[in-house]
């Protein structure tokens, strides 16, 4: 949740510095530290809120917000295997940075670190590798 609001937050920065200046850049940096390396199965589906990917059981029921840099849209709609660190597993947390600045000298910056509690029932997973195992979801 913390991350939806670190991420809510930034944008709300932009959007009054571009108010100001007219030219922003907002660069948001999310990563999952200590967690257990974990090999999780399901299907692999837009998040519809925050424009990232989830993976779900074959029932649609919420397994992790994938944590990831790649373009995974190929496998979107895919039975896929992701290997990676959970962040709900051992001493894992998530780490955002966020840094929005304007083209002169502005530069706003925050740090947020979330684990156990903090995450607010959310899980997320540290993406190493996806491989496809089927064309389609049940």
């Amino acid at each position: 949740m913390k991350l939806m609001c670190a991420c809510g937050m930034a944008m709300m920065c932009a959007v009054g510095l571009a108010a100001q200046s007219g030219t922003t850049e907002t660069k948001t940096k999310v990563e999952v530290k200590d967690g257990k390396d974990v090999k999780v199965t399901g299907c692999l589906e837009r998040d519809a809120a925050g424009g990232g990917y989830v993976l779900t059981s074959s029932t649609g029921s919420f397994k992790y917000a994938l944590v990831t840099d790649d373009d995974l849209s190929k496998d979107v709609g895919h039975r896929v295997e992701v290997k990676g660190k959970a962040a709900d597993r051992g001493d894992g947390k998530v780490k955002v940075e966020t840094s929005v600045g304007t083209s002169g000298k502005d530069k706003t910056e925050s740090k947020t670190e979330m684990k156990g509690s903090d995450m607010a029932g959310m899980q997320y997973l540290g993406v190493k590798s996806v491989k496809s195992i089927s064309g389609s979801c049940p």
